[in-house]
């Protein structure tokens, strides 16, 4: 196959054979759906054969199907090599050190057209070509931990990040940002904060929603904010540094245990749940929102506490479960079970009798739930209080994922149920607050005169 056709197959390659045209053209292409006009670009070896891939004017990708298009007409031609730029990070000895530890997100990339796949710009010199206001903020070093997707993240990450940042404290760095794909990044921010306890620098996770090759990527402004979060905010808490509204005006900084994706797509996909975000960043200042956080420190000291027990699991309860469910984890060797209940906390009678076997066999079972906003409330109802007496332990405004991380922590240092309790029901970082602020809990409904009005008002 000739080098200009690299990639296609089948009736895609059939198609620039016929027009006699390149990959990297600058073409245009008739179809029957209409003109389009842009890049021909190199195909994924693994994908399907009946489509030509086109970049368009505006930086999109479309694929186009083969059987669709009537002409092909290359107008100009330059072979394309995506790569980073990389250029030396200037240093300057008055300006703040601040360490990337990089796990596997895309903060900065570029695409490898041969795979698909989007490859991560990741040292000082690639992230310098990529974003150069870095280096108006700080001096930055970065060392790649992994190299894995935010859903192959696990204890055996979370573990080995906490060393790795507290090794960094005890150096003298100045803040850390950590750069994490965003489908787990909350799962990520609990543990550390379990893990890394008063930690006198701000620990800041960051990812993008979309990658760098997109003209909508969120990847050059959120590493900007986390970067002059970690650089220069007094606010040494373990956060997540993600858009705030989905136009490109401010980050929020989320304290890491009451945070959640809540969005497959949008920018704007983190929320804080329960409360409001610490502080809002842009790239000229970070402004609190709250007066209730850990504030720098110029020690050394950190808690390090790296332990977690794999044996724990987290069902969402549904109507018509059986005690199967529950069955299946003691009979496997799970030491913990965190359950997101109905309501205030609330499962079906059927389950019961896998309860009352649990609490018999030392399982340690805690209610949240899975409204995400509000407290377990399980004295108010009989079922409420049939299930206490069976040993559920109500977990107050904990989030489900934040409690199945925090119960792994716990596990992680004892197998005693009594002071597991203990240790769940005592708040180390938010995990756990007294009350839910009148604006803890803000979900507009669209449609509603009043919500569109707002809307138009206040947000275009």
């Amino acid at each position: 196959m000739s080098e200009t056709l690299k990639g296609y197959k089948g009736d895609g390659l059939a198609v620039l054979e016929k027009f006699h045209v390149r990959i990297w053209s600058d073409a245009v292409v008739q179809t029957t759906r209409g003109e389009f006009k842009g890049i021909i670009l190199p195909r994924s070896e693994n994908d399907d054969d009946r489509h030509v891939v086109l970049k368009l004017i505006t930086g999109y990708n479309v694929g186009i199907a083969s059987e669709t298009i009537l002409d092909i007409k290359e107008i100009g031609y330059k072979e394309a090599h995506y790569k980073i730029p990389e250029k030396e990070f200037p240093v300057s000895p008055g300006k703040p050190n601040v360490k990337l530890l990089g796990t596997g997100g895309t903060i900065a990339s570029r695409l490898d057209y041969r795979t698909g796949a989007v490859i991560p710009a990741f040292s000082p010199g690639e992230l310098y070509g990529a974003v150069p206001e870095l280096a108006e903020i700080c001096n930055l070093s970065t060392e790649k931990l992994f190299a894995v997707f935010s859903e192959n993240m696990g204890p055996e990450q979370y573990i080995t990040l906490s060393k790795a940042i507290a090794r960094e404290i005890e150096n003298g760095i100045d803040g850390i940002v950590i750069g994490h794909g965003t489908d787990t990044m909350h799962h990520t921010a609990s543990a550390l904060n379990f893990m890394l306890q008063n930690s006198p620098v701000p620990v800041v996770i960051v990812g993008s929603q979309r990658s760098s090759d997109r003209p909508s990527s969120d990847a050059a402004l959120n590493l900007i904010h986390a970067t002059k979060t970690a650089a220069e905010s007094d606010i040494a808490e373990v956060m997540v540094c993600m858009f705030g509204p989905t136009s490109d005006e401010y980050g929020l900084l989320h304290l890491g245990t009451r945070v959640r994706k809540m969005h497959s797509s949008y920018r704007s996909t983190f929320r804080t749940i329960g409360d409001i975000p610490i502080a809002m960043v842009s790239r000229n200042a970070i402004t609190p929102l709250k007066d209730t956080y850990n504030r720098r420190r110029k020690d050394r000291k950190v808690t390090l506490l790296p332990y977690f027990d794999e044996r724990v699991a987290m069902v969402y309860y549904y109507p018509n479960m059986h005690r199967d469910m529950i069955d299946s984890l003691i009979d496997n060797g799970y030491r913990g079970i965190i359950i997101a209940g109905t309501g205030l906390g609330h499962i079906n009678k059927p389950v019961y009798p896998a309860i009352r076997r649990a609490a018999a066999e030392g399982v340690a079972v805690f209610m949240t739930v899975q409204t995400l906003w509000g407290y377990v409330h399980m004295s108010v109802y009989d079922t409420g209080r049939d299930l206490m007496a069976m040993g559920i332990i109500p977990l107050a405004n904990m989030l489900p994922e934040v409690a199945y991380i925090k119960l792994g922590w716990a596990l992680g240092q004892t197998d005693d149920i009594a002071r597991v309790k203990e240790l769940m029901l005592t708040p180390v970082c938010g995990e756990i607050t007294d009350r839910e602020p009148y604006n803890g809990y803000l979900i507009f409904q669209g449609g509603i005169p009043e919500v569109e009005e707002f809307l138009r008002k206040y947000h275009k």
